[in-house]
């Protein structure tokens, strides 16, 4: 089944702990300064290479005043020029430290977009849906340069405002009473309003990616629309997602009015304080080259600071709040928007209650109200005749798929695993293929890996190509060989609950036997085979038989007695024992023509070369070909 191929590899990426110290569903207020935490060095280097940058702050008002105060203003240009020639060195120091300021930034945002990736991968192993690309290829680019950008704007603020105050304060401390109170209520301003901004951004994208999804369904069946008469429907649910989005802009031109608002207060208040306070400066000590200075520092430097921060954060930093949060939120449901996961009851691994499938709304059910629960600790094989719907409950038990009516309890994602037929090995070496479910800190040793190894019955696979430091390339390998490694790893996996689906198919019935005997000796393990041969029903502790009307359970002697089916399927199997060795195969035991399940008893033919394909359904003179049963597996496999 390759659609079975993601569900085995989503158990890695549901771990219980997510990639560099962050929990699933974690809020961002922790995360995130977990994450600068963990970058302190990177920190601190920002912080120096920021302080240098700034350091063209505090000395362009300050060498400006000095230039008219010391040089110009007293007939001395000489000196005027020197200072105003020491303010351009500094620039040149500046763009210095802005080029490694960039440096920095890029150590800080890059492992945020690694993380992010890792985060939406994972999210989407667990959960598929139609926005995942879009979030991996255009989301997580939204959230990488945004938060970049906001790097920059903030530690710029916060240095550029010290440079400024500082500055003033070394002309003459008297300015500072009329530039700090409105800077400082503008900021609070400012900050008051931050929150209910990023509300609305929110709403706003929310409104906005709605029209997106209503216009992109209704593009797409244009035909089905007109043919249906539900222009004027499809037109007035449409409408009422633009009129939302609207109505979203609106509210979030409202609220940004406060961000302007703030910008005059803090930014543009005290220049106006300034010009008018210059005669009551003059008076009390203050220099003409001062009162310039103060004006360049404001002008030059507070300003364009307070305007780049206050629309970083007010437009870009909701945003990037709105996208990690979408990013980083666990979604609210299972795959194709199914319902939310449910845990089975304790003492039970896996519970299926009242269960209809179909595959699609107008395709009969592979089931209908089919009803299982299997113990932890339990063993059950299921068998069937081939497209009865066995591997459709694999992929239901594994959370592939979702009932239409019914309920599934299953564990977490990170407690179940799946092996497909057609097993998933890639280019490595052979750790990092037998570990790639592993969660962090549950790896274990090389030597846990060659005792489950050898359990599986792969020791002598493993020892071929080198150990676990060994290269495995797939092309090189046996479909069998491609099984062993799987089930390698499957074993090693924290997950108690192991479906295996045909994933034996390629192996001889003596190393089935094996893998089967090692999954169901695990401690706390509970295991769900999809027989490929009956000996798997006879190691299983219980067997569940599929017949496309219901399914009857019970165990093999018993399902001897209640299900011609089953017995239909043992005549056509028992050819070798529970170990995977040749066994008896006596000829079918004479039951009624007719039993609880209509399905006419037929008696194995035991001609040479039978491989037992034969299956009555219906009337004992109607016969189903061999060739209609095949499994792409060897004949006499079914």
């Amino acid at each position: 089944m390759p659609e079975a191929v993601p569900a085995e590899r989503r158990g890695a990426a549901a771990g219980k702990t997510a990639p560099h110290g962050t929990v699933p569903g974690e809020p961002l207020r922790r995360s995130g300064p977990r994450f600068l935490i963990r970058r302190r060095q990177v920190l601190g280097r920002l912080a120096g290479w920021s302080l240098v940058e700034s350091a063209q702050t505090f000395l362009f008002g300050f060498a400006l005043a000095r230039a008219l105060d010391d040089g110009f203003l007293r007939g001395a240009p000489a000196v005027g020029i020197g200072w105003l020639a020491a303010a351009a060195v500094c620039v040149g120091a500046g763009a210095y430290g802005t080029a490694r300021v960039y440096g920095a930034v890029a150590d800080l945002v890059e492992p945020l977009r690694d993380s992010l990736v890792r985060k939406v991968v994972r999210r989407a192993l667990y959960a598929p849906d139609g926005a995942a690309v879009s979030r991996l290829t255009h989301q997580v680019e939204i959230a990488r340069d945004t938060f970049a950008g906001l790097v920059l704007v903030s530690r710029s603020f916060v240095f550029v405002t010290a440079g400024a105050l500082i500055g003033l304060c070394s002309l003459a401390p008297v300015l500072l009473l009329l530039v700090l109170p409105p800077l400082l209520l503008g900021l609070a301003l400012f900050g008051w309003a931050l929150r209910p901004m990023a509300r609305r951004q929110e709403t706003f994208l929310a409104a906005d990616e709605a029209i997106a999804e209503e216009t992109g369904a209704a593009l797409g069946g244009l035909r089905d629309i007109t043919a249906a008469g539900a222009e004027r429907t499809v037109a007035d649910a449409t409408g009422e997602r633009f009129d939302a989005e609207q109505r979203a802009s609106a509210a979030l031109a409202r609220w940004s009015m406060c961000r302007v608002l703030a910008l005059g207060i803090s930014g543009r208040l005290p220049i106006v304080l300034l010009l008018l306070g210059a005669p009551w400066l003059l008076g009390r000590g203050v220099t003409p080259g001062a009162l310039v200075g103060a004006l360049a520092y404001l002008t030059q430097s507070l300003l364009p600071a307070l305007q780049s921060l206050m629309h970083g954060l007010g437009t870009s930093g909701t945003r990037l709040g709105v996208v990690l949060r979408r990013l980083t939120a666990e979604p609210a449901t299972g795959p194709d928007g199914a319902r939310p996961h449910r845990t089975p009851h304790r003492g039970t691994a896996v519970e299926l209650s009242g269960v209809t499938f179909a595959y699609g709304p107008h395709a009969d059910p592979v089931f209908r109200d089919l009803d299982l629960s299997v113990p932890d600790g339990g063993h059950l094989a299921v068998v069937g005749p081939s497209g009865i719907g066995k591997s459709t409950l694999a992929g239901l038990v594994a959370g592939l798929l979702e009932p239409g009516s019914g309920e599934v309890r299953r564990p977490a994602v990170a407690d179940r695993v799946l092996v497909p037929q057609e097993a998933y090995v890639f280019s490595g070496t052979v750790r990092e293929n037998v570990r790639y479910l592993c969660t962090d800190g549950r790896d274990g040793s090389d030597a846990d890996l060659l005792a489950a190894a050898e359990k599986i019955g792969a020791g002598a696979l493993l020892a071929r190509l080198g150990g676990p430091d060994g290269t495995l390339v797939p092309s090189e390998l046996s479909a069998g060989e491609r099984q062993l490694i799987a089930l390698v790893r499957a074993y090693l996996a924290p997950a108690p609950l192991v479906v295996l689906d045909e994933a034996t198919c390629h192996l001889d019935p003596a190393a089935e036997a094996r893998a089967e005997r090692a999954f169901a000796a695990r401690p706390g393990g509970t295991l769900i085979v999809v027989a490929h041969r009956i000996s798997s029903a006879l190691r299983a502790d219980r067997v569940l038989v599929m017949d496309g009307t219901h399914a009857r359970t019970g165990r093999h002697g018993d399902l001897l007695r209640r299900s011609a089916l089953y017995r239909e399927l043992t005549g056509g199997w028992a050819h070798e024992g529970p170990d995977g060795a040749p066994g008896a195969a006596p000829l079918q035991p004479a039951f009624p023509a007719r039993d609880a399940d209509g399905v006419d008893a037929v008696a194995g033919s035991r001609l040479a070369g039978d491989g037992g394909h034969v299956v009555a359904h219906g009337p004992g003179r109607q016969m189903q070909d061999a060739g209609d049963l095949g499994d792409r597996g060897a004949l006499g496999g079914q």
